[in-house]
């Protein structure tokens, strides 16, 4: 019984490695895949009407360049909708920013879906930031959570998923 043990934990093990080795195979592609780091905004009261929400996205140094992002809504009691005129995206975090990039949003196929196209590709090895005004916060507190992916140029390439977004909205309090 022990050496059957012994050799179920190998062959798990060789199989776990074999499978990182393989170009292609499903565990090296999520590998690959660009991250969402993190999100903010400048503002988390209700109905504020000067926001921006942060989406941060690195590019890992295997990836493919990233050039396409799908944001979906997926909670909140009011869907958000953005101004494409003034959204922008840059390289780098929001606390250090760099070089400012062109944007085009769009509606998805999909209900509370924005493509944002960039305008150019993001190199793997980098960081980029998107910048999505709305016309106004939520009127409506809680929290607003939102799927990120990334969409492929070509149909050789898979989407990924590249995590969840989540913003929190708080209620103005009376003071009087």
């Amino acid at each position: 019984m022990n050496n059957l043990s012994h050799l179920c934990k190998t062959l798990l093990v060789s199989t776990g490695l074999c499978l990182f080795a393989v170009p292609g195979s499903p565990i090296s592609a999520l590998a690959q895949a660009p991250k969402l780091l993190s999100t903010a905004t400048t503002y988390n009261h209700t109905s504020a009407w000067d926001s921006t929400y942060y989406f941060t996205v690195t590019v890992p140094t295997t990836a493919t360049p990233l050039q396409t992002i799908a944001l979906t809504q997926i909670t909140g009691l009011e869907a958000i909708d953005f101004d494409s005129q003034a959204s922008y995206a840059f390289t780098g975090t929001s606390d250090r920013q760099g070089e400012k990039l062109g944007i085009s949003l769009a509606k998805g196929s999909q209900p509370q879906t924005v493509i944002v196209n960039l305008n150019q590709a993001i190199a793997p090895g980098q960081t980029v930031t998107i910048a999505l005004k709305p016309f106004r916060n939520p009127q409506y507190e809680g929290v607003y959570q939102f799927r990120v992916q990334s969409l492929a140029a070509d149909k050789q390439t898979s989407n990924y998923g590249l995590g969840t977004a989540r913003l929190q909205f708080y209620g103005v309090v009376d003071t009087e």
